[in-house]
């Protein structure tokens, strides 16, 4: 029996795709429950089918929303230390794990179910993330501009108390207040 080929997606697809992973991503960060699937098809200006193509259901919508925003997160840890000073680099990725976690918003119901019934292996995300944040902060401590003492799993859960007590985008000056302070705890101690 023959291997079945599979064939790249058109580059309009593709496009279409990436629209649709865009505006689905801002519907769950501004949504107060679930949005449905024909809201999130509305908002990207394409018919219910066009959607249903690309993601069959909302698990798989949800599933390639959460795996792009982990993608963003991992790959941008290594982006930002191209463009940044580590310390400021690290502040910026603080940034971009508030959007990951508002990304939720819409998408809470779900997502859990599906951790719940091992469609997607949170642990996986989990290591990824922090291996993120040690490259961030390995390259820190190699430049004296972060603490040589504080682990990934440290800032790991500063950002989630911090998220949780000051969730985006409705708070989002007390969080920016609260991960500058966060910052300021990073930072070597000045000799003396």
């Amino acid at each position: 029996m023959a291997e079945v080929e599979r064939r790249a997606p058109r580059a309009d697809a593709a496009r279409n795709r990436e629209q649709l992973l865009a505006v689905a991503t801002r519907v769950f960060v501004s949504a107060d429950g679930e949005p449905s699937m024909r809201a999130i098809a509305r908002e990207a200006g394409v018919g219910i089918a066009t959607l249903y193509r690309h993601f069959p259901t909302r698990e798989s919508l949800v599933d390639a929303v959460y795996r792009d925003q982990v993608v963003r997160l991992t790959t941008g840890a290594r982006e930002l230390l191209g463009q940044l000073p580590p310390a400021a680099a690290m502040r910026r990725w603080m940034d971009l794990f508030g959007d990951w976690i508002a990304t939720k918003n819409g998408m809470l119901d779900t997502l859990l179910a599906m951790i719940e019934s091992g469609e997607i292996a949170h642990a996986q995300t989990r290591t990824e993330l922090l291996a993120a944040i040690t490259t961030i902060l390995d390259a820190g401590r190699a430049s004296g501009d972060l603490r040589s003492d504080v682990t990934a799993e440290d800032i790991a859960a500063s950002l989630i108390g911090i998220f949780t007590v000051a969730p985006r985008p409705g708070r989002k000056a007390k969080a920016d207040r609260l991960l500058n302070l966060l910052m300021d705890g990073l930072r070597p101690a000045p000799p003396g």
